[in-house]
């Protein structure tokens, strides 16, 4: 397996403050920590990709690509879907471990952006 690392868009690159706007309205700024990864990452050999249910549709995938390289972000490729990869990084996900309250997690589950307080 090559070394893939998946990045989420909405939340994860693009900070989503402002919440869904539309397809191609992406308004807010990129997490500079996030592009700092990214930028190491590809240094190291690793590929990223970047996953985003906008790449569904035509206009959403420029405007991603758009958006991307506005902030010189510099990827390895893009999808609608999640491709095999080493780790994913989201800001929607579950990190599952053996014994954990899986149901309770799920139902109380909220991304950073609805956190009141974010560190």
């Amino acid at each position: 397996m090559k070394k893939t690392i998946v990045f989420d868009f909405d939340g994860v690159i693009h900070s989503y403050v402002s919440g869904w706007l539309g397809i191609d309205a992406i308004p807010d700024e990129p997490d500079g920590d996030v592009i700092q990864a990214i930028n190491t990452l590809r240094a190291d050999g690793y590929e990223v990709i970047v996953v985003s249910t906008r790449c569904k549709e035509a206009e959403g995938k420029a405007a991603v690509i758009k958006y991307l390289s506005k902030h010189g972000v510099t990827v390895d490729g893009m999808s609608a879907e999640k491709p095999p990869a080493l780790v994913y990084v989201d800001d929607r996900a579950i990190c599952y471990r053996p014994g954990m309250e899986l149901v309770e997690t799920i139902k109380t589950f909220k991304p950073w952006s609805a956190i009141k307080e974010v560190m």
